[in-house]
């Protein structure tokens, strides 16, 4: 069961966290890359279980998106973080990168989501270019009030990856991660998780000017009384670095 946090005058609960997998399965996936992707998010799910318990002002809940020829949802509700399984992808097909899009836009919207929950955490991985028109669908999920203040991070799968693509969903060129092996991809996806877990806004956040160096910020969620205008704090300087991982195939 969630903690919860207890202050005088009663109880706080803590406020929906919803972290969104959004994985390219297109056919360059096929093979050593996706296989990589189905193990590592599998191995990090216990870390992001603790790193969940760790941060009791959010309820980590968790869904994945598919794209490849079309897109669909793999866990079409939200999941709790502690009773989430991951289920194998298979690649094959193109990259309808805009159907993913559209998908998750329907889903930041009021409802499914709360206006009490923190800004959501998205996640893409990807190794190639879309091959449909994505820009309309990706406008119109980053016009969204839930769009804007989501925290995006994307996975760059390989030296073919459309690099350009992702940092027009991520606004940020630093959350871009690079991913040209395995043990690289493994490490990309343990930090994305873990850190993006860990995120919250508590009262008690320090404002923007007493926040880490390379700490990057996302606002926080929509104004509903439930929990201030904090922001969320991912810190960048912490971001892995694959550069200095040998061995493996390199994509």
């Amino acid at each position: 069961m969630k903690k919860i946090l207890v202050r005088p005058g009663g109880a706080l609960a803590s406020r929906p966290l919803h972290f969104f997998w959004i994985v390219d399965c297109s056919g360059s996936m096929f093979g050593e890359k996706i296989g990589a992707v189905n193990h590592a998010i599998q191995s990090v799910i216990p870390e992001m279980v603790s790193a969940a318990e760790n941060n009791p002002n959010a309820q980590l809940l968790v869904q994945t998106l598919k794209f490849s020829t079309g897109a669909s949802w793999i866990t079409t509700a939200p999941v709790a973080v502690e009773d989430f399984a991951w289920e194998d992808l298979i690649a094959g097909g193109v990259t309808d990168l805009g159907k993913a899009f559209e998908l998750l836009t329907a889903q930041l919207t009021i409802p499914p989501m709360t206006d009490r929950a923190l800004p959501p955490v998205l996640v893409l991985l990807s190794d190639g270019q879309p091959t449909d028109n994505y820009k309309k669908s990706l406008d119109a999920l980053k016009n969204l009030p839930w769009g804007k203040k989501a925290v995006k991070i994307a996975i760059s799968i390989g030296q073919d990856a459309d690099d350009t693509v992702l940092k027009e969903f991520t606004d940020n060129s630093e959350l871009v991660l690079q991913a040209n092996n395995p043990e690289a991809l493994i490490r990309m996806i343990k930090w994305a998780s873990t850190a993006a877990s860990a995120v919250s806004a508590p009262a008690s956040r320090p404002a923007e000017i007493d926040a880490p160096k390379g700490a990057t910020f996302a606002p926080d969620g929509v104004s509903s009384g439930g929990g201030g205008g904090a922001p969320l704090v991912i810190d960048i300087d912490n971001i892995p670095s694959g550069d200095d991982i040998s061995g493996g195939d390199v994509w």
